[in-house]
């Protein structure tokens, strides 16, 4: 999605953004559909990502994948602000614009506010999306080094529902240009109207971390973050049989009436705070400690309504279309959540004129997951976990160019909210996912070049995997272990003559360790044979090319990605070939001019082929074909996987200035 509006999926080593801390000033965002809904791209000072030690002192568990973490905008000292406009493909416009209040007076506060307008046409079938946001920020500081930050976003979007095509869906589109996306126009009898397959939802996000620095030795950290979110996704649900429903009045509802189905999600809610102390023991020796809680609850509707006449979805709450049977509204639903609790340690040492720096910590994690009927709160199902999640990680610097590192750690990951709805209404809860990983690694820097080698090893028990069940629906099983092995490669140059290129190489073995439970066309229990093979939505090859070029006021850059074949079955019978992507910036910082400080013009081009192939899977399948199981007989037919396509060829230009 070029526009930003709908987010996408990260793929890292193998695993999903689902195995990896994502955080906004150190507060856990999974919350959120995608980090977009948090926070615009202005407001972002800086983001890093750790793909090999998690600081204990991180409120996740299920970061095996690594961490990302967002930094928000700091307040300018002075009083001002920046603004842009943007224009592009698909009839893309956003605004954006933020002021900042500079020092208040002697107090030591500043501040910022900004609002952002986002508006675009989905890039295949019909639909607009929409998304307004807003953020303030604020900081407070004292002359002793400590200070306080707050953050509040708040989001709000309107956007079409993706279908996400199956290979026969992705194939007629490449060859016929059909699209398989929803039509612009409402036909009673297909009733897949895009005004008939809308996303409606609003996000609130609040953090504000605390550092107080009583001595020279202690210092004091408390991080508070809130997070909430309701709406609803609508979409077609067939027609209405004779006799099936009736209306709030008991009116029948007319045989051959399109309906409209949903998934109503009134709460999504997560609240947690981390508190934690840092004590110089000595002058080697750095010690942090604390206690992380967490608690998460997702309450979510599935209510059915006649859709309106002119084939939009009505509010899932407007009872003048709901339908009743037996005076009833089919209006079940599920209300899950966790509760965690944390206890962590970890001391930093450094010897050798700190040269040699040893990180051993370790997290103990008590945590109760749960579902139950939203209305009646019967089937109720619930599992106490708890895990200890071991970190270790040691550097030694040969000097001012050499290092080399090592990395171990445990990490812990529970099914969410929603994917233990899924995994309770057939009486079952996928397991929890175990991991061990290990890195060993290399870097070397001088005034020329930037190099890190990296070997690293996973271990995982009970991987959770999002798959795709069929007609549209999905959910999380448990894939069977599997061990990750592969090297990664990373060479960035410094600018010369205002050139700098960047090169990075991937070689991953992803296998899996089980064979996985299935049936076959007759009912008997047995299994694929998986054991050995490639593990789904893990190419063994990835690899990048980038360079940046800068000249006076010009700048540009541009990039190219590879990615290999990957399986995206857990039978391993269908995949996706390898696919290429690329991406192109031109732009020119003017001089100042009036109160515009930093005029700047900036053209951003994607797809600049064209190309129509297919960059990963929504869900994995189980398999496509009817496949030969351990018991020797076939498996029934399978759906296979939906699929991500790379959107076709955008170019957006914007204007910009801070003043």
């Amino acid at each position: 999605d070029t526009s930003g509006i709908q987010g996408g999926q990260i793929q890292n080593r193998g695993l999903t953004d689902s195995d990896m801390g994502l955080l906004i000033d150190g507060a856990p965002a999974q919350n959120a559909t995608h980090l977009a809904e948090d926070i615009d791209s202005e407001n972002l000072d800086s983001v890093s990502i750790l793909p090999g030690s998690t600081p204990v002192d991180v409120p996740a568990t299920a970061a095996a994948g690594g961490v990302m973490n967002e930094v928000t905008h700091d307040p300018s000292h002075k009083f001002g602000g920046m603004t842009d406009f943007s224009y592009g493909t698909n009839n893309l416009s956003r605004e954006f614009l933020r002021l900042e209040s500079g020092d208040i007076g002697n107090t030591g506060v500043r501040s910022f506010l900004s609002f952002s307008n986002t508006h675009a046409r989905t890039w295949v079938g019909a639909g607009i999306n929409n998304r307004r946001h807003l953020d303030f920020g604020l900081r407070k500081d004292w002359e002793n080094g400590s200070f306080a930050r707050f953050f509040l976003s708040w989001n709000n979007e309107d956007s079409v529902v993706n279908n996400y095509p199956t290979a026969s869906q992705f194939y007629n589109f490449k060859h016929t240009g059909q699209s398989y996306g929803h039509t612009a126009g409402f036909d009673a009898k297909n009733n897949d109207y895009w005004k008939n397959n809308l996303d409606i939802w609003n996000e609130i996000f609040l953090t504000a971390p605390i550092h107080a620095v009583i001595n020279d030795k202690l210092s004091f950290d408390l991080k508070p973050y809130y997070n909430w979110g309701r709406g609803w996704d609508g979409g077609p649900n067939g027609t209405a049989s004779a006799g099936e429903y009736t209306y709030r009045d008991g009116t029948a509802v007319v045989a051959g009436t399109p309906l409209t189905s949903y998934y109503n999600q009134t709460l999504s809610m997560n609240v947690g705070v981390t508190a934690q102390g840092n004590y110089d023991i000595d002058h080697h020796n750095h010690l942090t400690f604390g206690y992380w809680y967490q608690n998460s609850n997702s309450i979510a509707y599935f209510p059915v309504s006649v859709t309106k006449a002119n084939g939009v979805n009505p509010y899932p709450d407007d009872l003048n279309y709901a339908v009743y049977s037996d005076g009833i509204r089919s209006n079940y639903g599920s209300n899950s959540g966790s509760e965690t609790h944390a206890l962590f340690i970890q001391n930093t040492a450094k010897y050798l004129n700190n040269k040699l720096q040893i990180d051993a910590g370790f997290k103990f994690v008590m945590s109760n997951i749960w579902t139950m009927a939203a209305a009646t709160h019967s089937n109720a199902h619930g599992e106490n976990i708890t895990a200890p999640l071991p970190h270790l990680s040691v550097s030694y610097h040969f000097n001012s160019h050499h290092q080399i590192y090592i990395n171990a750690e445990g990490d812990f990951r529970q099914p969410s909210a929603s994917a233990l709805s899924v995994g309770s209404s057939s009486g079952t809860m996928p397991k929890n996912q175990y991991s061990i990983k290990e890195e060993l690694g290399y870097r070397y820097n001088d005034k020329y070049i930037n190099l890190d080698l990296d070997l690293f090893n996973y271990n995982i028990t009970n991987r959770l995997l999002s798959t795709y069940l069929g007609n549209g629906e999905s959910g999380v099983v448990n894939a069977g272990n599997q061990t990750i092995r592969g090297v990664d490669i990373m060479l960035a140059a410094q600018p010369y003559h205002g050139i700098s290129p960047y090169v990075s190489f991937e070689y991953l073995n992803a296998r899996m360790d089980t064979n996985i439970a299935a049936s076959d066309v007759y009912g008997n229990l047995t299994a694929f044979r998986t054991k050995g093979r490639q593990a789904p939505m893990a190419p063994h090859v990835m690899a990048n090319l980038g360079v940046t070029y800068t000249y006076k006021g010009f700048f540009s850059n541009a990039t190219l990605h590879y990615t290999g074949p990957q399986s995206v079955t857990l039978a391993g019978d269908q995949r996706i070939p390898g696919y290429i992507t690329n991406s192109l910036t031109l732009g020119y910082h003017f001089k100042p001019i009036g109160f515009a400080k930093t005029p700047t013009i900036r053209l951003n081009f994607t797809n600049l082929t064209g190309s129509i192939v297919r960059s990963g899977a929504e869900g994995v399948g189980t398999n496509i074909n009817a496949v030969k199981l351990m018991n020797g007989n076939l498996s029934a037919t399978g759906t296979g996987a939906q699929f991500y396509l790379v959107p076709r060829f955008s170019m957006t230009g914007t204007i910009s200035t801070s003043f």
